[in-house]
């Protein structure tokens, strides 16, 4: 069993949600969401709102609160094979209506088929929001160019 140990990034304006389904194995080594140089995420989102792309962990949280993005994972623990989102099982969901409480949340959006999976399973009921499925940034969704993937995630600039 692995435990989601990066906590959210999120304040009171926050505005929109964006859901992963569980870190990668580098991120869980790095202490923070999408740790793996090749998940192309902080370079969408810094494309997106028209910014550098933040290189420390602390650029990265300031970008997102700048931007009034709340950013965590739908799986608070689960058991999982490497960094294979396939693999994932026997979830506990994170407290995502406690985090919406604290916020001015009025849209969520996951990052790839997976996390929608998971929201829609553990979530969706309880909090009793729809979420927007992006294509995921991971670099295993090679059938989306950087061009392809940011144009997709532009829908998070009009809230």
């Amino acid at each position: 069993m692995e435990y989601h140990q990066i906590e959210p990034v999120y304040d009171k304006n926050s505005k929109i949600l964006i859901l992963g389904s569980f870190p990668s194995v580098k991120s869980r080594e790095t202490g923070f969401f999408y740790g793996h140089p090749q998940n192309r995420f902080w370079k969408i989102v810094a494309a997106v709102f028209e910014e550098d792309v933040p290189a420390t962990i602390e650029e990265k949280k300031k970008m997102l609160l700048r931007n009034g993005i709340a950013l965590w994972d739908v799986a608070a623990s689960c058991e999982i094979e490497g960094s294979a989102d396939s693999s994932i099982r026997n979830v506990r969901p994170n407290d995502i209506k406690k985090l919406i409480s604290e916020t001015s949340i009025s849209r969520i959006y996951v990052n790839g088929r997976t996390a929608l999976k998971l929201y829609q399973k553990y979530l969706e009921e309880q909090l009793g929001m729809e979420t927007i499925v992006l294509p995921s940034t991971s670099p295993a969704n090679a059938a989306y160019s950087i061009e392809r993937l940011i144009d997709a995630w532009r829908i998070i600039k009009g809230n």
